[in-house]
């Protein structure tokens, strides 16, 4: 039996979605067909409200509805944590232990494909770096994330800033056994006295 050409394009809408493969998508599709008429405007009311409402921070690159987020607007500026990507201000935030603000770059140095600097929000850092005391580098630890982190901090190492990188290493709960030869290295480089 052949579904309605309706639920196909939902479907195929879902599943284009960055982590949604088709089953989560025809769960999605059916989720819809279930919702009230009421449901369904909420929920496209609020997917326009995104795309109307959400913009990049003037000053970090977040996300806000403002010129400028809450964080920029409230936080100490000393001290900048530059990130890949807005969900990782939202990650690192979490933890409660910092009280500087962020720098979204949306992206990693990428050659490979064709992502180079003057494709990331690189250019506004360097405009916000006077009197900042520190500059730690939080993209992953990933080929990418190195390379990105490595090349920001020559460039801002020569206006006098403190440069630091997120330290590395085991994470809770996981096995040593299981780590690999880099991990451990980074876990011996970067521990601290108890």
């Amino acid at each position: 039996m052949k579904q309605p050409s309706s639920i196909t394009k939902l479907i195929g809408k879902f599943s284009s979605l960055p982590g949604v493969g088709i089953k989560t998508a025809q769960r999605f599709a059916y989720a819809v067909i279930d919702m009230s008429e009421a449901e369904v405007k909420d929920f496209c009311d609020a997917m326009q409200a995104v795309k109307t409402n959400v913009h990049m921070c003037t000053e970090c690159g977040n996300f806000t509805e403002n010129e400028v987020c809450d964080i920029c607007a409230h936080r100490d500026k000393s001290i900048i944590c530059v990130v890949s990507y807005p969900k990782d201000v939202i990650a690192l935030d979490k933890s409660g232990s910092y009280t500087g603000v962020y720098h979204v770059l949306h992206g990693t140095l990428n050659p490979l494909e064709g992502r180079s600097a003057d494709d990331l929000n690189i250019k506004s850092l360097f405009r916000r770096l006077d009197g900042v005391k520190e500059v730690i580098m939080a993209t992953n630890p990933d080929v990418e994330g190195e390379v990105t982190a490595t090349y920001l901090a020559k460039l801002i190492k020569p206006f006098g800033i403190k440069v630091t990188r997120l330290a590395q290493g085991i994470s809770m709960g996981s096995d040593i056994e299981y780590a690999d030869e880099v991990t451990l290295e980074r876990a011996l480089d970067g521990r601290t006295e108890i």
